[in-house]
């Protein structure tokens, strides 16, 4: 067994990014449907910069139910002394209005409608009444106003979307409004996921004596999902040594990463430094992290798989911090992420309370947020990182350096979202 290190938050970081970054990155073309992450499948990030092809709208359209008109006609109006202007025509949706409007003429315009040739604005219908042939119009209107001129929204050549955005709903509709139905987006990281422990059975099992249901399989698998991996297969191992090794053999050329979750502290049955060992060439680079919770978290690296491999903690909390702080990390530095993910910015909050540091190691501190005078308050939830409740109860986290003996009532504090 070589000399193992325990590495700070930041080192992990640095050490992982310099295993990968000379990797080519792998594309492929999807449909707007699957790049926005329909179904079980989650939303892409794009590959390239995209531009406009077209202006949008490509005409000047209504976007209020009304009346088009000429604004200046509309001068003076109000509910006491109404304009009447005479209407000289009606646009139906989706058909061209090939006609033009003079002084004291206008015309209706659906919502959504072309506006006709003369006229720069439109009168909201609850602001007009039918008043035999003409249209008595109560507001006064500036020119502009309820209209949205061609190319408004976006115009030909300019860029649409930046390479590395994370295609949320509003990105695909873009999309859709651009008439892009295929995008090129990076191909997901590919993940294998490993869960270890003799006292480990399923979640729909009863356990029995000195048994518990496995939580970690399917809390990481979500988390794994969420970030935007591709999970290739999940495992439930006993504490065996030769079955690990087996499993991560097989699992080493079609991953991108490896997670074992359990068996990664100095116990008699902590195997996976020695197997992660065994395995792979150079083999384990980082084994303790001066990080609560995640101390007992391992790295390594394979060269001929370009494989990464890690031994998360056993208790799910612990489990779940580390994967987010590391691999989803990893994930958005890889692709470059123009970061638009509500979870990228963090909360400014003041903690409601002193919260001890731990020397020597950065604290993850899971809380809650309460809104209170217009900004918010951080409330701590204190639990141990076996139990899964502690995260359901909170919001997300703030960090307590390492340097620090720790934060105290009223402080500033940022919060990341989980």
């Amino acid at each position: 067994m070589k000399l193992l290190t325990v590495d700070t938050l930041e080192e992990a970081r640095l050490k992982l990014w310099d295993r990968v970054k000379s990797r080519p990155l792998e594309s492929e073309t999807v449909t707007l449907d699957e790049a926005a992450g329909s179904g079980f499948a989650q939303a892409r990030i794009l590959a390239k910069d995209l531009y406009v092809s077209a202006d949008i709208p490509g005409f000047r359209r209504s976007i209020v139910d009304g009346y088009a008109v000429i604004a200046g006609d509309t001068s003076g109006a109000g509910e006491a002394i109404p304009v009447f202007l005479k209407q000289t025509g009606s646009v139906s949706m989706g058909k061209s209005a090939d006609f033009s409007i003079r002084p004291g003429e206008c015309a209706y315009v659906p919502t959504g409608g072309m506006l006709p040739d003369g006229a720069d604005a439109v009168v909201m219908v609850e602001y007009t009444e039918k008043a035999g042939g003409n249209i008595a119009v109560y507001e006064a209107v500036a020119q502009g106003a309820g209209m949205a001129e061609a190319g408004e929204d976006m115009r030909k050549g300019e860029l649409l979307l930046r390479r590395g955005i994370l295609i949320r709903p509003q990105e695909a509709g873009a999309l859709a409004a651009a008439g892009i139905m295929k995008v090129l987006t990076f191909s997901p990281l590919k993940l294998t996921l490993i869960s270890t422990g003799d006292e480990l059975v399923r979640p729909a099992e009863d356990p029995g004596p000195g048994e518990v249901r496995d939580i970690n399989t399917q809390a990481l698998k979500a988390l794994a999902l969420k970030r935007g991996y591709r999970v290739l297969s999940t495992q439930v191992l006993p504490d065996d040594e030769e079955q690990l090794e087996t499993a991560l053999r097989e699992a080493l050329a079609a991953s991108d990463v490896i997670a074992v979750s359990g068996g990664s502290s100095q116990g008699e049955k902590d195997l996976t430094a020695a197997v992660i060992d065994r395995v792979s060439r150079p083999g384990v680079f980082t084994h303790g992290l001066s990080l609560k919770p995640g101390k007992p978290t391992i790295l390594g690296w394979d060269e001929d798989s370009q494989t990464i491999l890690a031994g998360l903690p056993g208790h799910p909390v612990a489990a779940m911090m580390v994967f987010e702080l590391l691999f989803g990390w990893l994930q958005d530095k890889i692709f470059d992420v123009n970061v638009n993910r509500p979870s990228s910015f963090p909360i400014p909050a003041r903690i409601s309370c002193n919260v001890p540091g731990s020397p020597g190691r950065t604290v993850c501190q899971p809380v809650v947020l309460h809104p209170e005078n217009g900004s918010y308050l951080a409330e701590p939830v204190f639990g141990k990182s076996g139990m899964i409740s502690t995260l359901t109860r909170a919001d997300g986290y703030v960090f307590i350096d390492l340097n620090s003996e720790g934060l105290k009532k009223g402080e500033p504090v940022f919060v990341h979202l989980f």
